[in-house]
């Protein structure tokens, strides 16, 4: 008979706590050398209508991204701060961040686990969702 890891289950107020103070960090540590200590491993990405922004634009929003803490129910249900609204130069902008496993390839299988999980950070128009 195989034995089978058993992962540690936590309660969803701790997952969610743990998982948005990860998110936090991780969104707050846009522009961090990578291989720093408080940075989480992730990638920031944008669609195109707004990496063909002007680069003042788009350093800007960066700012305002790390910058964030009006997470509302509507955009952050789970209250994993995982997704904001920003506004800038009367554009709206959305970010989302999604959790991976270490490959990229799927959703983590323990999103509060940082050692198995990467962000990815999207940076887009409500109109492109």
């Amino acid at each position: 008979m195989q034995a089978q890891a058993i992962e540690h289950e936590l309660l969803p107020v701790e997952q969610s706590r743990l998982i948005a103070e990860q998110n936090d960090r991780f969104r707050q540590s846009i522009g961090i050398i990578p291989g720093d200590a408080d940075a989480l491993e992730g990638t920031v990405v944008m669609t195109k209508s707004i990496s063909e922004m002007p680069a003042e634009f788009r350093f800007a929003l960066l700012e305002k991204v790390t910058a964030f803490g009006d997470f509302t129910a509507d955009a952050d249900p789970h209250g994993w701060h995982e997704m904001g609204v920003i506004e800038i130069d009367e554009t709206t902008i959305w970010f989302k961040i999604d959790l991976y496993d270490v490959d990229y390839q799927m959703g983590s299988p323990v999103p509060e686990d940082q050692e198995r999980t990467r962000r990815v950070l999207t940076l887009l128009r409500p109109e492109e969702y």
